[in-house]
């Protein structure tokens, strides 16, 4: 049972009865159903429904508390695509520092995640995808794998099908270029002076999403200095013709932007050729300064896999040792992103999401009716407190009066908190009776005050800067793969929209133009766009709980649109699921896909926040949940439902199966959302 300042067993769902209504209600049903032998029926089911949906809630509680590490953090392992795997052994072979054990267990890894037609996907159940396809084959090459072996001599024939390494993005081709097996010449220039861009500059680094920033500088670096390794073995296998690797393709309009930015790569190669020995060597520097500021204190850079790996690569071309403090942390922290299986395969994770899985897995257990003061609780609450950031980093180049105080997704991550985590601890923190409740609402306030200031001109939010909109990075050549920029979505300004509700400030005019934003946003089928999640259900699942909860009726027409989607788009065995690609396809796969935990969970806690618990859809997506639960409490889910870039780079974050069936089930077992022990009480500005 959910704890509470005034004894209360937990919220109420919008539009529920309280107790004396609630007798009265029960009096006017127990005197229908006496003449109505299907209202009797109808009671019994949802009766039935709810208890099943007890006793799931219990089991998963149990299995969620146990997993808890002691520090007070929850992570489950975050699964993408074994272009990570094969770009840590490409990584190593370019250091010099192989490792056979190392070498074959990532190997397994790879060879486990082949398809049967010969290629690899980017997502469970995805079609094949070149660019990964290329790079795992030459990373079982690296491990010894021949040519002429059946699943190696499939593989290159679907690549030469396809087009070969030409028809490959540019990150592909970057890595073979580093072993002579692409040419330099034939890959879009990016020079490191860009370091000097001003930061108002439309192409300037702080232009670029943070990830591509930290990704972007260091390879300004590889570009520039173009260096090649001996390559072990000739890939003219993957060539559709070894003798003209690199077909000519004519460029586009001269009216074009691409155009524009084609022939812009054509002045850059120039310069190259030109560039002054000295100002060249001092940009290097200055990158070189700009990576080193930001390498964490556990060595990684931003808690993620990309710009490590190209910072140890850049650093090291500009004569860091492998011995230097620098690349020895950076390569020990790289060794904490693996994965080693019981059976000796070793997975490497892009990133780690302790953070966003403690909030989240916090947030399910008070919503389940864990005690705030639950000492499991209470731990993670501390942990939590004591990863909020109270330095600046890149983010305060468009905010630079506003104080810190946000939540990074990661271990160690202080240059880049985001905007989402940040909303989410605050709901989560405020869920839990900590000893020390002054320190919390300290730790609130600055979080609320950070969240605040980071809200873009047009009223939303993005994940991690303000206003970062410019449409110039996408277009430059460079940029073929995923996101480069972070213009504000729906489901983080959902998330941060509920937060300012949680916190009494749900009438703030910060707020009440975040729900402005939304309301515009709606697609015409009623569902919203989930940048950070998959995808129309992930999206409609964060922006209907936050329209509640700052007032917004159950009638409202854009409500009643989400939720006649959300019954539409209802597998006929009661869940929801949606497939990746609905980012490229939305009309044929908006909310289609096989049923799976986390999305059916989404859609419950939309549908319970607008008060629909007692409809048919609600009472299905719960069985659905409670006859797909495993006996020790947990859920399985081999799909895809994160996202890092739309289409391009998908998540299976292994937690999400626990904590978001957790939530929904909880929800509809106490009536919604635990309301917490400081709930209601405004925070200041």
């Amino acid at each position: 049972m959910t704890a509470t300042t005034d004894g209360s067993t937990g919220a109420l769902a919008p539009g529920a009865p309280s107790a004396n209504e609630a007798d009265t209600e029960k009096t006017v049903t127990d005197t229908a159903e006496q003449a109505d032998p299907a209202g009797r029926q109808r009671t019994a089911v949802l009766q039935g429904t709810a208890d099943a949906a007890r006793e799931a809630t219990a089991r998963a509680t149990d299995y969620l508390l146990s997993v808890q590490d002691p520090a007070g953090w929850w992570k489950g392992d975050l699964e993408t695509n074994v272009t990570m795997d094969a770009e840590d052994l490409l990584l190593r072979q370019f250091l010099g520092i192989q490792d056979p054990k190392l070498t074959e267990a990532a190997a397994r890894h790879i060879r486990g995640e082949q398809r049967p037609d010969g290629t690899w996907a980017t997502f469970y159940g995805g079609p094949g995808d070149l660019s990964t396809t290329i790079e795992a084959y030459v990373a079982l090459r690296l491990a010894g794998d021949a040519p002429g072996a059946p699943h190696m001599a499939t593989a290159s024939a679907w690549i030469r099908e396809q087009g070969g390494i030409a028809a490959s993005r540019v990150f592909t081709r970057i890595w073979l270029a580093l072993f002579g097996w692409w040419n330099w010449n034939d890959l879009p220039q990016l020079p490191p002076e860009l370091i000097y861009f001003p930061k108002w500059f439309p192409l300037s680094i702080y232009a670029f999403g943070c990830w591509a920033r930290q990704t972007i500088v260091p390879l300004t670096i590889v570009s520039a200095t173009r260096p090649v390794r001996p390559a072990p073995f000739a890939l003219d296998e993957l060539h559709t013709d070894p003798a003209v690797p690199n077909p000519p393709r004519p460029l586009a309009r001269t009216t074009s932007w691409d155009g524009l930015f084609q022939r812009l790569d054509k002045a850059l190669h120039l310069y190259h050729k030109v560039a002054l020995r000295r100002p060249r060597a001092a940009a290097m520097r200055s990158a070189a300064r700009w990576i080193v500021e930001r390498q964490e204190n556990d060595g990684c850079w931003g808690g993620i896999q990309p710009p490590a790996v190209y910072s140890l690569i850049a650093l090291h071309l500009l004569g860091y040792d492998l011995d230097h403090p620098v690349l020895r942390a950076g390569l020990e922290s790289l060794e904490r992103f693996a994965v080693w299986r019981a059976d000796g395969v070793r997975m490497v994770e892009a990133c780690q999401s302790p953070v966003w899985d403690t909030c989240l897995a916090t947030i399910a257990l008070a919503d389940a009716g864990v005690p705030a003061d639950h000492p499991q609780l209470v731990r993670a609450a501390d942990w939590m407190l004591g990863e909020q950031i109270d330095r600046p980093g890149d983010w305060s180049v468009r905010r630079p009066q506003l104080p810190s105080g946000g939540w990074a997704f990661e271990f160690h991550n202080g240059n880049y908190p985001d905007i989402d985590d940040t909303a989410e601890v605050v709901l989560a923190l405020r869920r839990v009776r900590h000893p020390d409740p002054q320190r919390v609402r300290e730790s609130i306030d600055r979080a609320v005050r950070w969240n605040a200031g980071m809200q873009s001109r047009n009223g939303a939010w993005g994940a991690f800067d303000a206003d970062n909109t410019s449409p110039f990075p996408n277009r430059l050549p460079f940029c073929d793969f995923g996101e480069v920029i972070d213009p504000p979505s729906a489901d983080v300004t959902a998330h941060v929209v509920e937060m300012f509700a949680e916190v009494g400030r749900g009438h703030d005019p910060r707020a009440r133009r975040g729900v402005a934003w939304l309301l515009a946003e709606q697609e015409p089928c009623g569902a919203w766009f989930g940048r950070w999640g998959t995808n129309y259900v992930y999206g409609t699942g964060s922006v209907l709980p936050a329209l509640a909860a700052v007032g917004i009726p159950a009638e409202h027409p854009a409500v009643r649109r989400a939720v006649g989607w959300l019954e539409r788009v209802q597998n006929a065995d009661g869940g929801w699921g949606e497939d990746q690609r609905s980012y490229r396809d939305r009309d044929g796969w908006a909310g289609r896909g096989a049923s799976t935990a986390s999305q059916t969970a989404w859609a419950l806690m939309a549908l319970l926040a607008v008060g629909e618990r007692d409809g048919e859809a609600v009472r299905s997506g719960v069985r659905w949940l409670v006859e797909s639960q495993l006996p020790d409490g947990s859920w399985d889910e081999p799909y895809f439902t994160g996202t890092g870039f739309p289409w391009d780079f998908s998540i299976n974050y292994h937690l999400y199966r626990q904590v978001f069936p957790l939530t929904a089930l909880g929800r509809y077992v106490h009536g919604g959302p635990a309301t917490g022990p400081t709930a209601g009480a405004p925070v200041g500005d």
